[in-house]
C-alpha cells in the first residue's frame, strides 16, 4: 500500500479530515506528523478522534495513534462497507465535521447509508448543521451527491447533546461544475436562534442586522429552540441568489453582548455581499475535494483562506489535479481544479 507523509502543522484539523476521506476514497495510507501543531491545543481533540474513529469504521482502516492529544497518526484504509452508523463526539465537539470527514466515502459505495450523529450541531469552530443543510449540500448535489440532514435536537456548545441524521445515496459519476456567477439576489433573512436564554437576547441581535444590512422586520425571526440539553444562541444570516444560497453564521459568548454578535455576523456577510463571487470563505475549501473527485470544476470566491491554500496541497497529494486560483479584481478570486 502506498503511504503519504503529511506534515499536520500546515494547517488543522480540516486536514486530517481531508486526509481520512481521501484515504478511504482512493485507497492511499498515510502518516500525519505534528498534528494541529500550531493550534493553542494541538494534537487530537475529542472531535478529531471521533473523526478517525469514524473513518476507520466506514473503511475497515488499521489505525495507529488514535488517542486525545496525539500528535502523529497512522491510517491504512479497507473496503469502505455502506450501512446504519452511529457517531457521537461525548462532548459539544463537532458532529458535522465527523459527517463531512465520512461523506466523500460513503457516495462511492453502491448502496446508501444512514448515520445518526451525536454532539454539537452549532460549534463556533465548525460549520453549523444549517450551513450543510441549506450551503455545502445543495451545491454539491449540482455535482451529482444526493445527501440529507435532519436535525432532531440542536446541541450548543458547550453542552454539546444535538442529534442528527444523515442519509448519503450512492453518486457513482460526479460531473464537473462551475460556481461563478451567483446572479440577482432573491432574499435575505435571518433568524436567532435560542436556548434557555432571554428572548430578548435575539431580539437585539436582530435589530442590529436590520440597521446595518437594510432589512425588514418580516426578514426576522427568533427561534425558541426545544428541547436542547444546555443554553445556547446562534444568528444566522441566509443569502438567497438565483444559483446559490450562503448560510454566515454568528455564535453567542459569554461576556459578548448580543450587538457584538451581529455586527460581527454583518461585518462578515458584508465582505461577500460587496464582493460579486458566487461562494463565500468557508464553502470555497469545502468544495474543493468534491470538485477534484470529479475531476475538476471552478468557482470564484471573495477570498483565498489559509484553510483553501493547505487543503489544496493537500488534495494534490493523493489527486491527479492541480488547483490554481487566479485574481479577477477587488475581492474576486476564481479558482479552478484540473486534472
Amino acid at each position: 500500500m502506498d503511504i503519504i507523509e503529511i506534515d499536520g502543522s500546515a494547517g488543522g484539523g480540516q486536514l486530517l479530515r481531508t486526509a481520512l476521506s481521501l484515504s478511504l476514497c482512493t485507497g492511499t495510507g498515510f502518516t500525519m506528523t505534528k498534528i494541529r501543531a500550531r493550534r493553542s491545543k494541538p494534537g487530537l481533540m475529542r472531535q478529531h478522534l471521533t473523526a478517525v474513529n469514524a473513518a476507520a469504521k466506514i473503511g475497515n482502516a488499521f489505525v495507529e495513534g488514535a488517542e486525545l492529544g496525539a500528535t502523529t497518526l497512522r491510517f491504512e484504509p479497507g473496503v469502505v462497507t455502506p450501512g446504519d452508523y452511529r457517531f457521537a463526539t461525548g462532548s459539544a465537539g463537532s458532529a458535522m465535521l465527523v459527517l463531512q470527514t465520512v461523506l466523500p466515502p460513503l457516495w462511492q459505495c453502491d448502496r446508501a447509508s444512514t448515520l445518526r450523529l451525536e454532539g454539537g450541531t452549532h460549534n463556533p469552530m465548525a460549520p453549523c448543521a444549517d450551513f450543510l443543510s441549506d450551503t455545502f449540500l445543495p451545491a454539491v448535489a449540482k455535482l451529482g451527491i444526493e445527501a440529507s440532514l435532519r436535525i432532531e435536537r440542536p446541541g450548543f456548545f458547550p453542552a454539546g447533546g444535538g442529534i442528527a441524521h444523515a442519509v448519503v445515496q450512492p453518486a457513482p459519476e460526479l460531473r464537473q461544475v462551475e460556481f461563478n456567477d451567483r446572479g440577482e439576489r432573491r432574499g435575505l433573512s435571518a433568524t436567532a436562534m435560542l436556548s434557555g436564554l432571554a428572548v430578548n437576547i435575539g431580539e437585539r441581535e436582530l435589530d442590529v442586522v436590520m440597521r446595518r444590512l437594510h432589512l425588514p422586520r418580516e426578514a426576522m425571526r427568533v427561534h425558541d429552540v426545544r428541547p436542547s440539553i444546555g443554553p445556547g444562541n446562534v444568528l444566522l444570516l441566509r443569502v438567497e441568489h438565483d444559483s446559490h444560497a450562503e448560510v454566515f453564521t454568528g455564535h453567542g459568548e459569554r461576556g459578548i453582548t448580543a450587538e457584538r454578535v451581529a455586527e460581527r455576523l454583518c461585518e462578515e456577510a458584508g465582505h461577500y455581499l460587496r464582493s460579486a463571487a458566487c461562494v463565500g470563505e468557508h464553502l470555497s475549501d469545502q468544495l474543493l475535494l468534491p470538485m477534484a473527485l470529479a475531476g475538476g470544476g471552478a468557482f470564484t470566491t471573495h477570498l483565498i483562506s489559509d484553510h483553501l491554500s493547505s487543503n489544496a496541497r493537500l488534495i494534490e497529494k493523493f489527486l491527479p489535479v492541480e488547483i490554481d486560483w487566479t485574481e479577477l479584481g477587488p475581492q474576486l478570486w476564481q479558482v479552478r481544479i484540473a486534472s
